[in-house]
C-alpha cells in the first residue's frame, strides 16, 4: 500500500523492471496509468510480464460517469496470460492490484493461489478499501511490505534465498 494515487503502480512497475534487469523471471501485470486530454479519469492498462501485451483494462463510460471503468474481459484476458505465463515457470508473482474484482472472488485470485503452491514469492498492490477481503483471502499468510522499491527487493531476495537452501 502506498499512500498516494497511482503511487503503488509506480513502485511495483519500478520493481518489475529491476528484477528484470537483474534476469529474475517476472510474472503477472504491472499497472500504467496514462492522464487524458480531456482531463477525464486516466486510462488504465497494464503490462503482462516479463514482454507480454499492454491491455488497455478501463472503459470509457464517459466523463459524468461515477460507475466502475474496469473492463472485466480485459482483465480476464490479463488473468489467462498470466496464468499461462506462470505454468512455464517464475521466480515472482506481481499483481498490480488486488482489486474489486478480487475481493469477490474473480480476477487473480486463482493466479495469486496457484503461484503459493507452486512456492513462488506474490507481491499485490492493495487499497484500504480492498484491505478486508484481502486480509480473509490471505488467511493471515500476507506480510505487509513498506511501499519501497528497495525494500520490497529485499524482502523477494529472502524469499528466493530461501527457496534455494531448501531445495
Amino acid at each position: 500500500m502506498a499512500p498516494g494515487r497511482g503511487d503503488t503502480d509506480l513502485i511495483l512497475f519500478k520493481l518489475a523492471t529491476q528484477l528484470v534487469s537483474r534476469g529474475l523471471r517476472c510474472c503477472g501485470t504491472v499497472q500504467i496509468n496514462s492522464e487524458r486530454a480531456d482531463t477525464g479519469p486516466c486510462d488504465m492498462d497494464v503490462q503482462v510480464l516479463p514482454e507480454g501485451p499492454v491491455l488497455r483494462i478501463s472503459q470509457d463510460l464517459g466523463r459524468s460517469s461515477r460507475g466502475c471503468r474496469l473492463d472485466p474481459a480485459a482483465l480476464e484476458t490479463a488473468v489467462g496470460l498470466v496464468s499461462a505465463e506462470l505454468s512455464m515457470g517464475a521466480d515472482v508473482l506481481i499483481v498490480n492490484k488486488f482489486g474489486k474484482h478480487e475481493a469477490e472472488g474473480r480476477g487473480f485470485r486463482g493466479v495469486i493461489a496457484e503461484a503459493l503452491s507452486m512456492g513462488i514469492p506474490v507481491i499485490v498492490g492493495i487499497n484500504a478499501l480492498n484491505l478486508p477481503a484481502f486480509e480473509v483471502f490471505a488467511e493471515g499468510m500476507a506480510a505487509s511490505l513498506p511501499p519501497d522499491v528497495s525494500r520490497l527487493d529485499a524482502w523477494l531476495s529472502e524469499c528466493i534465498a530461501k527457496k534455494v537452501a531448501a531445495a
